[in-house]
């Protein structure tokens, strides 16, 4: 079995506060899996972890092959949504999404326009970021995170300020992604989310990571 990611015996401290407990957990390639609980259980701070953002106070985390720490940053081959997106407000989303490949010494415009499709925004737009709403600028941020073919994708509440009708399409997209092969590792507040897309499914309290079922959801 491939693990996309490998968390061993994790922990992390700020000062005296606890945010993630001694966890341990592994996350299969080609999977999505789901991660539960409530605001201030851990979630965002162990995605940062994963991401290389925060360093852990002990234990270990294996992305994609790669052992993070020792100042590494963001694993490559990886796309993330964490906390709200940021993007230049008096920039359209072509040009805020072509900056960031700019930044990273790329620039395949075809790629930018085919992830702006993707997630079901207009490449073409005139309108600049400031003026997007909450569900537009999520959907920037999807396709910010999908624009570099990553194979592993880390979403801390993907579905935010989407209506009905943009979370079925990205529920389809993820599905795609995930016949592509692709690694999805989510937190969602909705139990439909989680019971359509999740293979494997966890809950975070306290810092700390129960399982709650590891077998392909029914649909």
């Amino acid at each position: 079995m491939e693990y996309a990611i490998e968390i061993r015996n994790v922990t992390k401290k700020f000062a005296e506060t606890l945010a993630v407990d001694d966890v341990t957990v592994t996350f299969e390639a080609g999977k999505i899996h789901g991660i539960i609980g409530r605001n201030g259980s851990g979630k965002t701070v162990l995605f940062k972890c994963i991401c290389g953002l925060l360093p852990v106070t002990q234990g270990s985390i294996t992305v994609l092959g790669e052992k993070m720490g020792d100042g590494k940053r963001v694993p490559k081959r990886l796309g993330a949504i964490i906390e709200t997106p940021g993007f230049l407000p008096n920039y359209t989303g072509y040009q805020n999404l072509r900056y960031l490949m700019e930044l990273s010494g790329k620039a395949d415009k075809a790629r930018i326009r085919e992830a702006i499709r993707r997630v079901g925004l207009d490449p073409d737009s005139r309108k600049h970021v400031g003026k997007y709403s909450m569900g537009m600028r999520q959907r920037l941020g999807l396709a910010q995170a999908i624009m570099d073919d990553p194979a592993l994708l880390i979403l801390d509440e993907p579905m935010n300020g989407l209506d009905k009708s943009g979370v079925e399409e990205m529920r389809r997209l993820f599905l795609e992604l995930k016949e592509q092969g692709k690694t999805i590792l989510m937190a969602s507040h909705n139990p439909e989310d989680t019971r359509i897309l999740c293979d494997t499914l966890h809950e975070m309290d306290a810092g700390k990571m129960t399982t709650i079922y590891e077998n392909p959801p029914s649909c």
